[in-house]
């Protein structure tokens, strides 16, 4: 008898491991077939058959900066609305023109020939904020440096463009598309030699020999009244074939073609497209393949708040570097001057948050600040999965120091603080186990580095 439930015990066992097996052969295939079909282009896209040689980039140089979120302190500056805002995210609004300022002059003292700004240039597309934009960029253009802008989710058709005043919210004037080309004819609408019909996408000749496809990927008119703006990017097959065209004229006049634009193009760290799709554009493998497949080399975004490069690589020998500029309200506030000399492209990176106000801690708290609202965003992630109390504050900390390096940029994982998993509970462990891909991705710098570097363009 003992033996027949031994037996009968070790049937259960078998059928319950067969069971479990089956379940894992299933998620797995899930995920294969989910991956597989993510994979597959949305849109048709007629990558360039031919081989003919790149053309060489003239010599230049320019500046980019991203992600201003500009913001006037008379639409409200204190309350428990405009704290709630501040809390969930990681801009330093309150200082943004003071930012906005030390920036332009900066610029001015440098031997840029013009600047590129990825999106994002308010907070939330305000009327007054995209106004004292175009006030302040002037002073580059009337010193003869060229602008060059592109709209960011944030900047169009926005229903989050608000005033606070005490636990109230109030709907402020927002600006649309047509609008806002006419706030920045004086930087690169005006001058475009091309305009895509179906979206804020423009072409403009940077100067003899160069293009900027200045693109617009965000989804504005979908924006409606009472749910937050779409922060994903994507593009129509209509603005797709115009982009095509572009690329089509360019390579038939010789013309070498830098790209500018909000969403990304490339996967800035191994785990981003699953963990943050929205902050790369809808089919960007087949995109950057497409840029890559007429030799547009440099694609300059923003959107993410990290300053980071990283180049995406195709069939044939074909590239493009994604260069990626940080916040200029996130620490630590970045801007990038860029050179191209002999067909090699170099760039230098400086950081302002630790020289706007000399003297004080405020490079201090603004680092601290990025890092603490970072991990209040992952508290609430973790808490809706059942991890509370010290696992949330043991693994958010985690997160927290991961997501700074990474907007820092030039991540070193030397620099990674260990992580005692020790002090976890057994579901803590469990959680962390599924998001390890997203501490081990963000503090791993993805080829080349991220502020100062030189590579060829051919």
């Amino acid at each position: 008898m003992a033996k027949r439930r031994g037996t009968k015990k070790q049937r259960k066992l078998r059928n319950f491991l067969i069971i479990v097996v089956l379940l894992a052969i299933a998620v797995a295939g899930y995920f294969l077939v989910t991956d597989y079909l993510e994979s597959r282009p949305k849109l048709a896209y007629a990558f360039n058959p031919g081989s003919a040689a790149a053309a060489i980039y003239p010599d230049t140089e320019f500046v980019v900066i991203s992600d201003l979120h500009t913001y006037d302190p008379s639409l409200g500056s204190e309350g428990a609305a405009f704290e709630e805002t501040m809390s969930s995210d990681r801009k330093l609004l309150l200082d943004s023109l003071d930012l906005l300022d030390y920036a332009i002059g900066e610029i001015l003292q440098s031997d840029a020939h013009f600047v590129l700004i990825s999106g994002d240039l308010t907070k939330d597309g305000e009327r007054v904020n995209h106004d004292i934009v175009a006030d302040k960029l002037s002073a580059l253009t009337d010193a003869g440096i060229k602008v060059y802008v592109v709209p960011g989710n944030h900047d169009v058709n926005n229903y989050d463009a608000v005033s606070y005043d005490g636990d109230t919210r109030t709907l402020v004037q927002n600006v649309s598309a047509a609008e806002f080309a006419e706030i920045y004819a004086n930087f690169g609408y005006g001058e475009a030699i091309y305009r895509d019909e179906n979206s804020l996408a423009y072409v403009a000749e940077l100067q003899d020999g160069l293009w900027l496809l200045a693109l617009d990927a965000c989804r504005s008119a979908e924006n409606v009244p009472g749910v937050e703006e779409v922060v994903g990017g994507k593009f129509s097959q209509e603005t797709m074939d115009w982009i095509t065209g572009m690329l089509i004229k360019a390579q038939e006049q010789d013309k070498a073609v830098m790209v500018l634009m909000h969403h990304g193009v490339v996967e800035h760290w191994k785990g981003q497209k699953k963990l943050h799709p929205d902050y790369l554009v809808e089919d960007y493998y087949h995109f950057g393949k497409l840029l890559a497949s007429y030799n547009a080399r440099l694609a300059f975004t923003g959107h993410y708040h990290a300053h980071d490069i990283t180049r995406g690589n195709f069939e044939n020998g074909k590239f493009i570097y994604d260069l990626e500029t940080g916040s200029l309200i996130t620490a630590p506030c970045p801007i990038r001057y860029c050179s191209i000399a002999d067909n090699v492209f170099t760039v230098k990176s400086d950081t302002i948050v630790d020289k706007l106000y000399p003297g004080t801690d405020f490079a201090e708290k603004a680092h601290a600040f990025v890092k603490n609202t970072v991990m209040l965003e992952a508290i609430k992630t973790l808490n809706k999965y059942g991890v509370t109390g010290s696992d949330a504050d043991i693994i958010a900390n985690a997160v927290g120091d991961a997501f700074a390096a990474h907007y820092g940029g030039d991540e070193n994982a030397a620099l990674r603080p260990e992580l005692d998993k020790s002090q976890l509970s057994l579901w803590g462990r469990i959680v962390l186990m599924t998001q390890k891909y997203v501490l081990d991705g963000l503090w791993v710098d993805l080829v080349p580095g991220d502020y100062d570097v030189s590579f060829p363009l051919n």
